[in-house]
């Protein structure tokens, strides 16, 4: 049977050849992710239709994987934030590591790890009652040997 050639394509595997204009591209793209190619354009050193081309390359290869929007979650009530790492028993595989976390609409991300623990969940909540609570929510699971939680303070984030 032939592939069907109307299916998405496949991202070639292994890391992406991009040179110093591709990431000049992809730092103002994640600075603004509404930015036009108009607007890029002068600060690359390109034509619109060169940047054009260029990001529809960055996406055709995987680089680009969407755009999103940036969300302050303290002013929507979220304030708090958190990780927690996760013990589970021996049995659980990583659909159950990850199962387990999903259903909590705190659960921000889960990260499976290599070593002890094994999983850091990336938590998000109204106050610390509601953090408490995400957190007993996670323990219920009999899967769940142990946790540990660290309150962020604050964060930075690199650009690209």
């Amino acid at each position: 049977m032939s592939p069907d050639p109307a299916a998405p394509q496949r991202p070639p595997a292994g890391p992406a050849d991009v040179d110093a204009v591709d990431h000049h591209l992809l730092r103002l793209l994640r600075e603004d992710g509404r930015r036009t190619f108009s607007e890029m354009a002068p600060l690359v050193g390109l034509s619109v239709a060169a940047v054009k081309r260029r990001v529809d390359r960055l996406r055709d290869l995987g680089v680009i994987t969407g755009f999103t929007v940036q969300v302050d979650h303290a002013r929507l009530g979220w304030g708090v934030e958190a990780f927690t790492e996760v013990r589970y028993a021996g049995t659980a595989s990583v659909g159950d590591i990850i199962a387990t976390a999903a259903r909590a609409p705190e659960v921000q991300a889960v990260f499976t790890i290599a070593g002890d623990p094994d999983a850091l969940v990336h938590l998000r909540a109204r106050d610390i009652n509601h953090l408490q609570e995400a957190i007993d929510g996670l323990r219920t699971s009999r899967k769940v040997a142990g946790t540990k939680t660290l309150i962020v303070l604050g964060s930075w984030t690199r650009p690209d």
